[in-house]
């Protein structure tokens, strides 16, 4: 997506604070969710936007779907998209939901892989537009697992907007490259291992579980490795004065984050979530032509 196509995804969410209207329910569309991994937030968010917007969504575990018997993604593709208005789906590859988007007729919108999570990225970047009025100018840093998918799709969407990013990890620990080069063509990225000097002068910290889906036969030796990334009250205090922390949950209270920081008053992750919903909406509006 471009900058423009961002701001105008934010610009429809800004128009969709009146839940009575239902611009889609002439229509009655319907959302087809086809998810590979487990979702709360993902999954709840995008049925209640497309219900709220006077759609209807199915929601189909890829696991009991005839994919787990041998079906290709692109015959699955042909055929659901025969059947609805535009598809979310949730896989473990992105090269998968390359291949299934490849075979649709109808527009696919990527709910999460292994290498991004546009959606969760867009409703982060909507979040900190809402509190600070701005991107651009911003610094955000990223503290803990600076490969993961929620990273790639944060630093991408938000150098497009003019922020600066900073990923904190563990010396040795290197970030996706194709992302970060792909980021530093709109606004300046660094790596750092260390807290004191990625974090100063940040406006905003981030960080996600340091165990991914897919991860867990790791879990031990991922948590050694980002034990020292912690977000605790201890290194906010190398931020910025009134510093704002994001989350974007499931949160593993008392690994990457504490619970006095995710509760207190630094935190936006509520914000955060709530506005997952919002956005997926006006998602679902631009994409399907309802935007006005």
């Amino acid at each position: 997506m471009t900058a423009a196509q961002i701001t105008k995804i934010f610009s429809i969410s800004d128009s969709l604070k009146d839940r009575s209207k239902k611009p889609l329910s002439a229509a009655a569309p319907i959302l087809a969710l086809l998810f590979e991994k487990a979702s709360t937030r993902t999954r709840v968010s995008f049925e209640s936007a497309m219900l709220q917007l006077g759609g209807r969504s199915i929601y189909l575990d890829a696991h009991t779907s005839q994919i787990s018997r041998g079906e290709t993604l692109g015959d699955t593709a042909r055929v659901l998209s025969s059947y609805v208005d535009i598809i979310a789906a949730r896989m473990y590859k992105h090269s998968d939901i390359e291949e299934f988007a490849a075979s649709c007729a109808v527009p696919v919108i990527n709910a999460l892989t292994d290498l991004e999570h546009p959606c969760q990225a867009l409703s982060d970047a909507y979040t900190i537009m809402q509190v600070f009025g701005k991107l651009k100018g911003l610094r955000i840093a990223f503290v803990g697992d600076i490969a993961a998918n929620t990273a790639n799709s944060l630093m991408l969407t938000c150098t497009k907007l003019g922020a600066q990013i900073s990923l904190i990890g563990p010396d040795g620990y290197e970030p996706n490259m194709d992302y970060v080069n792909a980021s530093i063509r709109y606004a300046t990225v660094e790596v750092s291992d260390s807290l004191s000097d990625g974090l100063s002068g940040c406006d905003v910290i981030y960080t996600d579980t340091f165990i991914s889906m897919g991860q867990e036969s790791e879990a031990a030796k991922r948590r050694k490795l980002f034990a020292g990334y912690q977000v605790n009250d201890r290194i906010l205090k190398y931020a910025k004065k009134g510093v704002k922390v994001m989350h974007c949950l499931p949160a593993h209270r008392g690994e990457e984050i504490t619970s006095q920081v995710l509760d207190g008053p630094s935190s936006i992750a509520w914000q955060q979530a709530a506005n997952k919903m919002v956005v997926e909406k006006a998602i679902l509006l631009y994409l399907l032509g309802k935007e006005k």
